[in-house]
């Protein structure tokens, strides 16, 4: 992992158009490559590319698995849980961007 990307992934917020392999999703999480199988499994991230060789995942992955593990760690929700927490939480922020809009 070059040394740009490495400072990049060290903050909590990443930049929509960052591309992450399978190998750099798990080194920036601290997971192992199962747990990532798992979350793809339940929606809690989705990757692009046909098979885990060639998957790449978009910054908001990190966000997502970061969420995920909150939800786990603080409130015991199991992880098809917690995918689905995360996208009603997206979809409140979507549609409060979308109100103040209409506010403005």
């Amino acid at each position: 992992m070059s040394k740009e990307l490495q400072k990049l992934l060290s903050g909590d917020i990443l930049e929509e158009d960052v591309e992450l392999t399978l190998a750099e999703l798990c080194d920036t999480c601290q997971l192992p490559a199962e747990t990532v199988f798992s979350l793809v499994e339940f929606g809690v991230i989705e990757p692009h590319g046909r098979n885990p060789g060639s998957w790449r995942f978009r910054g908001v992955s990190v966000r997502r698995i970061r969420c995920a593990q909150r939800l786990e760690r603080d409130l015991g929700v199991n992880t098809a849980g917690a995918a689905l927490a995360i996208d009603l939480l997206e979809e409140i922020e979507q549609l409060r961007i979308r109100l103040h809009r209409f506010e403005s």
